[in-house]
Protein backbone atom coordinates (compact mmCIF):
# COMPACT_ATOMS: atom_id res chain seq x y z
CA UNK A 1 0.00 0.00 0.00
CA UNK A 2 1.34 3.22 -1.30
CA UNK A 3 1.99 6.08 1.54
CA UNK A 4 -0.66 9.26 0.12
CA UNK A 5 0.91 11.83 -1.77
CA UNK A 6 0.55 14.92 0.17
CA UNK A 7 -1.74 17.90 -0.43
CA UNK A 8 -0.74 21.09 -2.07
CA UNK A 9 -1.02 23.40 0.83
CA UNK A 10 -3.37 26.34 0.19
CA UNK A 11 -1.16 28.81 1.20
CA UNK A 12 2.11 27.91 -1.00
CA UNK A 13 3.30 29.39 -4.49
CA UNK A 14 4.86 26.77 -6.93
CA UNK A 15 8.60 27.56 -7.13
CA UNK A 16 9.00 28.05 -10.62
CA UNK A 17 10.75 31.66 -10.29
CA UNK A 18 12.27 30.91 -7.00
CA UNK A 19 11.70 28.82 -3.95
CA UNK A 20 10.17 30.47 -1.01
CA UNK A 21 11.74 29.97 2.34
CA UNK A 22 10.40 29.65 5.80
CA UNK A 23 11.99 28.97 8.85
CA UNK A 24 11.90 25.02 9.97
CA UNK A 25 9.13 23.92 11.93
CA UNK A 26 9.74 24.27 15.65
CA UNK A 27 10.35 20.39 16.41
CA UNK A 28 13.04 20.42 13.54
CA UNK A 29 14.62 23.23 15.53
CA UNK A 30 14.66 21.82 18.60
CA UNK A 31 16.21 18.44 17.08
CA UNK A 32 19.13 19.90 15.75
CA UNK A 33 18.13 20.48 11.57
CA UNK A 34 20.14 23.42 11.05
CA UNK A 35 23.65 21.65 12.79
CA UNK A 36 22.58 18.50 10.63
CA UNK A 37 23.14 20.77 7.65
CA UNK A 38 25.50 23.11 9.13
CA UNK A 39 27.93 19.94 9.93
CA UNK A 40 26.98 17.93 6.74
CA UNK A 41 29.30 20.75 4.26
CA UNK A 42 31.54 21.99 6.82
CA UNK A 43 35.41 20.68 6.06
CA UNK A 44 37.03 18.16 7.37
CA UNK A 45 34.04 15.86 7.00
CA UNK A 46 33.44 13.10 9.47
CA UNK A 47 33.17 10.44 6.98
CA UNK A 48 37.05 10.23 5.31
CA UNK A 49 37.64 10.77 1.47
CA UNK A 50 33.94 12.59 1.25
CA UNK A 51 32.01 15.69 1.09
CA UNK A 52 29.09 17.22 0.83
CA UNK A 53 28.69 20.39 -1.62
CA UNK A 54 25.18 21.32 -1.28
CA UNK A 55 22.21 20.11 0.95
CA UNK A 56 19.19 21.44 0.53
CA UNK A 57 15.79 20.72 2.50
CA UNK A 58 12.31 21.66 1.63
CA UNK A 59 9.27 20.95 3.69
CA UNK A 60 5.43 21.37 2.61
CA UNK A 61 6.45 23.99 -0.89
CA UNK A 62 9.26 25.88 0.85
CA UNK A 63 13.04 26.19 1.44
CA UNK A 64 13.59 25.45 5.22
CA UNK A 65 17.43 24.95 5.47
CA UNK A 66 20.35 24.97 2.88
CA UNK A 67 23.75 24.77 3.26
CA UNK A 68 26.81 25.03 0.77
CA UNK A 69 30.46 23.95 1.27
CA UNK A 70 32.92 26.75 0.88
CA UNK A 71 33.24 28.25 -2.61
CA UNK A 72 29.84 26.75 -3.41
CA UNK A 73 26.69 28.58 -3.74
CA UNK A 74 23.24 27.99 -4.88
CA UNK A 75 23.78 28.99 -8.13
CA UNK A 76 26.02 26.52 -9.10
CA UNK A 77 25.25 23.16 -10.96
CA UNK A 78 25.86 20.03 -9.28
CA UNK A 79 26.42 16.20 -11.31
CA UNK A 80 23.34 14.60 -11.58
CA UNK A 81 25.16 11.22 -12.20
CA UNK A 82 22.03 8.49 -12.04
CA UNK A 83 19.36 11.06 -11.00
CA UNK A 84 19.22 11.83 -14.56
CA UNK A 85 17.16 8.79 -14.87
CA UNK A 86 14.74 9.79 -12.72
CA UNK A 87 13.92 12.90 -14.69
CA UNK A 88 14.08 9.71 -17.78
CA UNK A 89 10.96 8.87 -16.05
CA UNK A 90 9.10 11.91 -16.05
CA UNK A 91 10.03 12.46 -19.76
CA UNK A 92 8.77 8.86 -20.56
CA UNK A 93 5.12 9.74 -18.86
CA UNK A 94 4.96 12.83 -20.84
CA UNK A 95 5.13 11.02 -23.95
CA UNK A 96 2.86 8.53 -22.47
CA UNK A 97 0.40 11.58 -21.79
CA UNK A 98 1.04 12.63 -25.47
CA UNK A 99 -0.44 8.71 -26.43
CA UNK A 100 3.35 8.63 -28.17
CA UNK A 101 4.18 5.93 -26.16
CA UNK A 102 2.86 2.91 -23.91
CA UNK A 103 4.98 1.30 -21.08
CA UNK A 104 3.64 -2.14 -22.67
CA UNK A 105 4.81 -1.53 -25.81
CA UNK A 106 8.14 -3.83 -27.06
CA UNK A 107 11.20 -1.62 -27.90
CA UNK A 108 11.84 -1.51 -31.24
CA UNK A 109 15.31 -1.93 -31.04
CA UNK A 110 17.23 -2.85 -34.65
CA UNK A 111 19.89 -4.69 -33.05
CA UNK A 112 16.95 -7.21 -32.23
CA UNK A 113 14.86 -6.95 -35.49
CA UNK A 114 15.85 -10.80 -36.41
CA UNK A 115 13.63 -12.94 -36.66
CA UNK A 116 13.50 -15.30 -33.63
CA UNK A 117 15.66 -12.69 -31.06
CA UNK A 118 14.65 -13.24 -27.71
CA UNK A 119 15.36 -9.34 -26.87
CA UNK A 120 12.16 -8.34 -29.35
CA UNK A 121 10.24 -10.00 -26.84
CA UNK A 122 11.10 -6.76 -24.03
CA UNK A 123 8.92 -3.77 -23.31
CA UNK A 124 9.06 -0.62 -22.12
CA UNK A 125 7.74 -1.18 -18.61
CA UNK A 126 10.79 -3.97 -18.12
CA UNK A 127 13.17 -1.66 -19.24
CA UNK A 128 11.90 1.18 -16.54
CA UNK A 129 12.01 -1.56 -14.03
CA UNK A 130 15.84 -2.84 -14.75
CA UNK A 131 14.53 -6.22 -15.56
CA UNK A 132 14.96 -6.83 -19.13
CA UNK A 133 17.03 -9.57 -18.55
CA UNK A 134 19.58 -7.99 -20.73
CA UNK A 135 23.84 -8.61 -19.96
CA UNK A 136 24.96 -4.98 -18.10
CA UNK A 137 27.77 -4.80 -15.67
CA UNK A 138 27.20 -1.92 -13.62
CA UNK A 139 30.39 -1.44 -12.16
CA UNK A 140 32.20 1.48 -11.89
CA UNK A 141 35.80 1.04 -10.90
CA UNK A 142 37.20 -1.98 -13.06
CA UNK A 143 37.31 -0.84 -16.78
CA UNK A 144 37.78 -4.36 -17.79
CA UNK A 145 34.74 -6.02 -16.76
CA UNK A 146 32.29 -2.72 -16.95
CA UNK A 147 29.93 -1.80 -19.37
CA UNK A 148 28.82 1.34 -17.74
CA UNK A 149 32.57 2.91 -18.37
CA UNK A 150 32.67 1.61 -21.90
CA UNK A 151 29.62 2.92 -22.69
CA UNK A 152 29.83 6.72 -21.39
CA UNK A 153 33.38 6.64 -22.13
CA UNK A 154 35.10 4.54 -25.07
CA UNK A 155 33.94 2.63 -26.89
CA UNK A 156 30.11 2.96 -26.98
CA UNK A 157 30.12 6.80 -26.08
CA UNK A 158 29.01 8.04 -30.06
CA UNK A 159 25.81 5.88 -29.62
CA UNK A 160 25.13 5.17 -25.82
CA UNK A 161 21.70 3.72 -26.79
CA UNK A 162 23.40 1.15 -29.45
CA UNK A 163 26.31 0.16 -27.50
CA UNK A 164 23.67 -1.44 -24.39
CA UNK A 165 20.92 -2.59 -27.36
CA UNK A 166 24.00 -5.15 -28.50
CA UNK A 167 24.20 -6.65 -25.38
CA UNK A 168 22.91 -10.28 -25.13
CA UNK A 169 19.77 -11.73 -22.89
CA UNK A 170 21.38 -13.39 -20.04
CA UNK A 171 17.36 -13.93 -18.06
CA UNK A 172 13.74 -14.19 -19.28
CA UNK A 173 12.21 -10.14 -18.48
CA UNK A 174 11.14 -9.61 -15.03
CA UNK A 175 12.60 -12.41 -13.27
CA UNK A 176 16.15 -10.63 -11.97
CA UNK A 177 16.62 -7.04 -11.44
CA UNK A 178 19.76 -5.88 -13.03
CA UNK A 179 20.29 -2.48 -12.14
CA UNK A 180 21.76 -1.15 -16.02
CA UNK A 181 22.28 2.18 -17.21
CA UNK A 182 22.34 1.22 -20.74
CA UNK A 183 18.68 -0.05 -20.00
CA UNK A 184 17.98 3.52 -19.44
CA UNK A 185 20.07 4.95 -22.95
CA UNK A 186 18.07 2.42 -24.98
CA UNK A 187 14.84 4.48 -23.08
CA UNK A 188 16.86 7.81 -24.45
CA UNK A 189 17.50 6.57 -27.70
CA UNK A 190 13.29 5.46 -28.10
CA UNK A 191 12.65 8.89 -27.14
CA UNK A 192 14.89 10.67 -29.88
CA UNK A 193 13.33 8.83 -32.13
CA UNK A 194 10.26 10.51 -31.25
CA UNK A 195 11.02 14.29 -31.02
CA UNK A 196 14.42 14.22 -32.68
CA UNK A 197 18.15 14.13 -31.96
CA UNK A 198 20.70 16.91 -30.92
CA UNK A 199 19.16 20.18 -30.36
CA UNK A 200 15.49 18.85 -31.19
CA UNK A 201 15.62 16.49 -28.27
CA UNK A 202 17.05 19.37 -26.57
CA UNK A 203 14.33 21.20 -27.02
CA UNK A 204 11.54 19.07 -26.48
CA UNK A 205 13.11 18.36 -22.80
CA UNK A 206 13.08 22.48 -22.23
CA UNK A 207 9.40 22.57 -23.73
CA UNK A 208 7.87 19.91 -22.17
CA UNK A 209 9.66 19.52 -18.56
CA UNK A 210 12.38 21.83 -17.82
CA UNK A 211 11.06 25.01 -18.60
CA UNK A 212 7.57 24.09 -17.04
CA UNK A 213 8.98 23.48 -13.99
CA UNK A 214 11.31 26.83 -13.50
CA UNK A 215 14.25 24.35 -13.82
CA UNK A 216 16.31 27.30 -15.91
CA UNK A 217 19.87 25.80 -15.15
CA UNK A 218 19.18 22.03 -16.49
CA UNK A 219 21.96 20.97 -18.88
CA UNK A 220 21.41 18.01 -19.95
CA UNK A 221 24.62 15.98 -21.94
CA UNK A 222 24.27 14.29 -25.49
CA UNK A 223 26.21 11.59 -27.04
CA UNK A 224 27.18 12.22 -31.20
CA UNK A 225 24.05 10.61 -32.49
CA UNK A 226 22.06 13.06 -30.51
CA UNK A 227 20.70 10.84 -27.77
CA UNK A 228 20.51 12.40 -24.36
CA UNK A 229 22.70 10.30 -22.19
CA UNK A 230 20.07 9.94 -19.85
CA UNK A 231 21.99 7.53 -17.34
CA UNK A 232 23.89 9.71 -16.13
CA UNK A 233 24.26 13.89 -17.05
CA UNK A 234 21.86 16.39 -16.36
CA UNK A 235 23.81 19.09 -14.62
CA UNK A 236 21.41 21.70 -12.32
CA UNK A 237 21.83 22.96 -9.20
CA UNK A 238 20.26 22.01 -6.09
CA UNK A 239 17.37 24.35 -6.17
CA UNK A 240 16.37 22.93 -9.42
CA UNK A 241 16.68 19.06 -8.58
CA UNK A 242 14.14 19.96 -5.93
CA UNK A 243 12.00 21.55 -7.85
CA UNK A 244 12.12 18.29 -9.97
CA UNK A 245 11.32 16.66 -6.58
CA UNK A 246 8.22 18.71 -5.89
CA UNK A 247 6.76 17.47 -9.43
CA UNK A 248 6.82 14.30 -8.22
CA UNK A 249 5.38 14.68 -4.40
CA UNK A 250 2.78 16.76 -6.57
CA UNK A 251 1.88 13.94 -8.21
CA UNK A 252 2.91 15.61 -11.54
CA UNK A 253 0.77 18.55 -11.74
CA UNK A 254 2.61 21.71 -11.42
CA UNK A 255 0.49 24.79 -10.56
CA UNK A 256 -2.33 23.15 -11.29
CA UNK A 257 -1.31 21.98 -14.79
CA UNK A 258 -1.09 17.89 -15.14
CA UNK A 259 2.46 17.09 -16.93
CA UNK A 260 2.64 13.83 -16.18
CA UNK A 261 -0.35 11.24 -16.29
CA UNK A 262 -2.38 10.69 -13.46
CA UNK A 263 -1.09 7.34 -11.69
CA UNK A 264 2.45 8.19 -12.98
CA UNK A 265 4.19 8.68 -9.90
CA UNK A 266 2.47 6.09 -8.43
CA UNK A 267 3.60 4.05 -11.07
CA UNK A 268 7.63 5.13 -10.50
CA UNK A 269 7.59 4.39 -6.72
CA UNK A 270 5.64 0.44 -6.91
CA UNK A 271 8.27 -2.15 -6.48
CA UNK A 272 8.93 -3.78 -9.98
CA UNK A 273 8.46 -7.19 -10.18
CA UNK A 274 11.83 -8.43 -9.56
CA UNK A 275 13.52 -6.57 -6.61
CA UNK A 276 17.51 -6.17 -5.75
CA UNK A 277 19.07 -8.87 -3.99
CA UNK A 278 22.52 -7.49 -3.25
CA UNK A 279 20.97 -4.20 -1.15
CA UNK A 280 18.56 -3.11 1.41
CA UNK A 281 17.11 -1.19 -0.97
CA UNK A 282 13.89 -1.67 -3.13
CA UNK A 283 13.42 -0.62 -6.75
CA UNK A 284 10.13 0.64 -8.80
CA UNK A 285 10.54 2.57 -12.00
CA UNK A 286 13.42 4.44 -11.78
CA UNK A 287 13.22 5.48 -8.84
CA UNK A 288 14.48 3.93 -5.96
CA UNK A 289 12.41 3.18 -3.03
CA UNK A 290 13.64 3.33 0.92
CA UNK A 291 11.49 0.85 2.54
CA UNK A 292 10.08 2.81 5.45
CA UNK A 293 7.14 3.96 6.72
CA UNK A 294 6.70 7.34 5.35
CA UNK A 295 6.89 6.14 1.46
CA UNK A 296 9.98 7.50 0.75
CA UNK A 297 11.60 7.04 -2.63
CA UNK A 298 14.46 9.15 -4.06
CA UNK A 299 16.87 9.44 -7.16
CA UNK A 300 20.24 8.26 -6.73
CA UNK A 301 23.30 8.91 -8.32
CA UNK A 302 26.98 8.11 -8.74
CA UNK A 303 29.01 9.62 -5.76
CA UNK A 304 26.02 10.36 -3.06
CA UNK A 305 23.92 12.70 -5.48
CA UNK A 306 20.18 12.13 -3.77
CA UNK A 307 16.79 13.55 -4.17
CA UNK A 308 14.87 12.38 -1.48
CA UNK A 309 10.95 12.28 -1.80
CA UNK A 310 9.04 11.67 1.95
CA UNK A 311 5.39 11.97 0.88
CA UNK A 312 4.35 11.32 4.56
CA UNK A 313 6.00 14.50 5.88
CA UNK A 314 5.98 16.17 2.49
CA UNK A 315 9.74 16.64 2.74
CA UNK A 316 12.49 17.02 -0.05
CA UNK A 317 15.97 16.58 1.11
CA UNK A 318 18.86 17.01 -1.73
CA UNK A 319 22.60 16.33 -1.45
CA UNK A 320 25.30 16.65 -3.46
CA UNK A 321 28.91 15.87 -3.06
CA UNK A 322 31.18 13.08 -3.21
CA UNK A 323 30.93 10.20 -1.73
CA UNK A 324 32.54 6.86 -2.72
CA UNK A 325 30.11 3.93 -2.39
CA UNK A 326 31.74 2.44 0.86
CA UNK A 327 30.48 5.65 2.71
CA UNK A 328 27.16 5.93 1.24
CA UNK A 329 25.45 4.94 4.18
CA UNK A 330 27.14 7.83 5.88
CA UNK A 331 25.09 9.96 3.82
CA UNK A 332 21.83 7.91 3.80
CA UNK A 333 21.59 8.05 7.78
CA UNK A 334 22.64 11.49 7.71
CA UNK A 335 19.14 11.92 5.50
CA UNK A 336 17.22 9.69 7.91
CA UNK A 337 18.48 11.97 11.02
CA UNK A 338 17.23 14.73 8.70
CA UNK A 339 14.09 13.13 7.76
CA UNK A 340 13.34 11.96 11.93
CA UNK A 341 13.44 16.12 12.66
CA UNK A 342 10.11 16.42 11.04
CA UNK A 343 8.47 13.57 12.75
CA UNK A 344 5.55 14.26 15.26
Amino acid sequence: MLVALPPVPADVVFPTKMWQQAAPPARALRRGLPSLVEEAVAEPQPAPESRTDALLVAHCGRVVAEGYRAGIGPDDQQPSWSMAKSMLHAVVGILVRHGRLRVAQQVAAPEWAKDGDPRAAITLDQLLHMTSGLRYAEDYVDAEVSDVIKMLFLPGADDTGAFAAALPLDHSPDTVSNYSSGTSNIISRMIREIVGPHDAYGRFLRAELFDRIGMASATPKFDKSGNWIASSFCFCTPRDFAKFGLLYLRDGVWNGERLLPEGWVDYGRTPAPAQPTDTDRGYGAHWWLLRDDLGTFYASGYLGQYIFLVPALDLIIVHSGETPAERRDHVVARVQRIIDCFRD
